[in-house]
């Protein structure tokens, strides 16, 4: 390697203070998750620290051998980060398998496998866009997201900025220090200008999305190549550390970390860790390097690492097993102590003995050493998943029951046998769904594109139906799917997640792209002439029919198509599923005052202008009883989160429901 590369200062001096400064992000990451319910910032400390301690390993790699040995560095981050990962990730595997209930099994089995797999962050991200995942319950590993994040750093570091570097630098003969901070400044203009984009335009994606984090590590790798240069006064020093450590402390307490982050807001934590890095231990007898190298701090910055693997996961099992919502002091510190104990026990005999096996060792030994830290875990995550998947198929393919009359109950026309589990049972309830979900036919939320798919009779229909609105018209697709296979009826779902089949402006509630979404679908009605719509006649308990569902009504009305405006079904204010797993189908606190869900006056007999294509239906008999609205009829769960019906009920509804389309269809 030339001259050039050589002239880059790589000296390595072990900064105590950074080991105190990873200890403190990790504390408050424990503690604001623990008492404060909030986010703290110390993650993005953990991202520039990184960036810095990196981008310093890969330089001294670069002036020591000219090139970056691409296999054996991966191999010693994997020494570092896989065995305390993956000997939590199997142990919390373990543990949720056991005490989760069974209602979060298939969200958390998806994320341990996207944890193992390092795209957790991407799978947090798609689900905080995505309507059916809005409702996750926490799971033992989120907190996985910021390792994914950082897996993917390690992985992209060396191959693309320190590969382009090489490359302009071999190309265009500039000093590689140069080209390197070249790109280091590239890098992290534009990823923190599409940070400052996208927190301003979708920041629950914007906070997962790695592209929106690469910033962070850059500051860091930023000073780690220019900040030899750097060279303050012992007052400067003094002032910036301090500053720098406070300004973290009191991030999450004066930011909303978790609603306005990454973007420029993220800047506060990251510049504070930069202070604190450039001040070094220049700060005289006083300075902050003083107090962050003492040497509890030092010896739980080695634990950093774990501490924030294990911190989450037992928080998490605490609430679950304590039934309580928020944690006292002295719950707080036993959570803190258990956590500390567990970091010990994790780094000392689980970590340090692969961390520290010889790099003279041959690569397929380090490699099938490394490989074995995931394996546990990926087979029994892979078993549990399967045999989750397993279940919902078979329930995805349910017909008739005795065992399970479901709505057939209602006014005895089929007797409930006792005594037997209810389906779907918790676990499959979530994903116990119409058909537009799988077949990705139910418009995601920020989309305005009409998406058509037909079910039923596609070969030679006598009538068709078409379903439009949102999630509450989606889930009588079941239902309609048996009634049409019979009767030789052709339905084409149109339908989108948080869009009811409504004329009304932004003004009322009803998002831009839901506004678009109504006008291509009027065209498409009118166009097609479907025999009749089927659709929502209001919203849960809600008194008044939406003025914008009428006009939409008489639209159709101007253009000869029949509409079957369908009573909302009774919206409940927790967790059905979840409720009937801990307290039972018949306990009465999951179950609602039939008054208070559905009132006796419908709002539809309240209209007085009634557009004449208009056949109303009132279900509501089919899914409450005479005074209460239950979570379960027939040995079937009605719900499969709070005010969405599982695909298995409304299949048992097709018979009672029958007519009235049949009726609405010949008149």
């Amino acid at each position: 390697m030339s001259s050039n590369v050589q002239q880059i200062s790589t000296t390595k001096r072990f900064r105590t203070e950074i080991e105190g400064l990873r200890a403190v992000a990790a504390l408050l990451v424990a503690i604001y998750h623990i008492w404060l319910g909030n986010v703290s910032g110390g993650v993005d400390v953990f991202f520039v620290v990184s960036g810095f301690l990196i981008t310093t390993s890969l330089l001294g790699r670069v002036q020591r051998e000219g090139s970056i040995d691409f296999i054996d560095y991966l191999l010693g981050l994997a020494k570092r980060l896989f065995p305390a990962a993956f000997f939590v990730l199997f142990v919390v595997t373990i543990m949720s398998m056991l005490w989760l209930p069974q209602v979060q099994w298939g969200q958390t089995v998806q994320e341990i496998i996207a944890s193992a797999f390092y795209y957790q962050n991407w799978q947090l991200g798609f689900n905080a866009v995505d309507y059916l995942a809005q409702n996750n319950e926490a799971s033992p590993v989120q907190h996985f997201w910021a390792m994914s994040i950082q897996g993917q750093f390690y992985v992209l570091w060396p191959t693309v900025v320190f590969g382009l570097a090489l490359l302009l630098y071999k190309v265009f003969k500039l000093k590689f220090k140069t080209t390197l901070i070249g790109v280091l400044l590239t890098v992290f203009t534009s990823s923190l200008a599409y940070s400052v984009y996208l927190t301003s335009t979708n920041q629950a994606f914007a906070y997962f999305h790695t592209f929106t984090r690469v910033w962070e590590f850059a500051l860091g790798g930023i000073v780690a190549v220019l900040g030899s240069q750097v060279v303050l006064r012992k007052s400067i020093s003094f002032i910036i550390g301090w500053v720098g450590l406070i300004a973290i402390i009191l991030c999450g307490i004066i930011l909303q970390v978790s609603t306005v982050f990454p973007g420029y807001a993220a800047l506060w934590p990251t510049l504070a860790a930069i202070f604190i890095i450039l001040a070094g231990n220049n700060g005289g007898s006083f300075g902050v390097h003083r107090f962050l190298s003492i040497k509890p701090l030092t010896k739980l910055g080695t634990l950093s690492y774990a501490l924030y693997l294990w911190h989450w996961p037992i928080l998490i099992f605490y609430f679950i097993l304590s039934g309580n919502d928020h944690v006292s002091l002295v719950h707080g510190l036993l959570i803190i102590g258990l956590s500390i104990a567990l970091s010990y026990l994790t780094t000392n005999i689980i970590e340090k003995p692969i961390r520290t096996m010889k790099k003279t060792s041959p690569k397929w030994k380090r490699s099938s050493v490394v490989l074995a830290c995931m394996v546990p875990t990926v087979l029994l995550a892979g078993t549990w998943s399967h045999q989750i998947n397993q279940a919902n198929a078979e329930l995805a393919s349910f017909v008739s029951d005795p065992e399970y009359p479901g709505a057939l109950a209602t006014y005895h026309l089929q007797e409930t046998k006792q005594g037997v589990e209810i389906l779907p049972s918790s676990m499959q309830a979530k994903d116990d769904l119409p058909k537009v979900y799988p077949d990705k036919c139910h418009q995601k939320l920020s989309e305005s594109e009409v998406i058509g798919c037909e079910y039923g009779d596609t070969n030679d229909p006598a009538q068709t139906i078409a379903i439009v609105g949102g999630s509450h018209s989606a889930h009588w697709l079941p239902a309609l799917e048996l009634i049409a296979e019979e009767e030789k009826i052709k339905i084409i779902s149109y339908t989108k997640s948080s869009c009811r089949f409504t004329a009304e402006g932004e003004n009322k509630n009803t998002s831009e792209s839901c506004v678009e979404w109504n006008e291509n679908l009027i065209e498409i009605l009118m166009e097609t002439k479907p025999e009749l719509v089927f659709t929502t006649a209001d919203v849960g308990s809600n008194k008044q029919v939406p003025q914008g569902y009428v006009e939409q009504w008489k639209t159709l009305e101007d253009a000869d198509i029949k509409v079957f405006a369908v009573r909302d079904n009774p919206w409940f204010d927790f967790d059905v599923p979840s409720c009937v797993e801990e307290k039972g189908e018949d306990s009465l606190e999951c179950a609602i005052e039939r008054e208070k869900a559905l009132p006796t006056e419908s709002p539809f007999s309240k209209l007085t202008d009634v557009p004449q294509n208009i056949h109303y239906a009132d279900f509501s008999d089919i899914l409450c009883e005479e005074d209460y609205c239950k979570p379960v009829k027939g040995n079937v769960l009605i719900y499969r989160d709070a005010h969405h019906i599982t695909a298995t009920y409304a299949k048992t509804m097709a018979p009672l429901i029958k007519k009235e389309i049949m009726q609405a269809l010949k008149n």
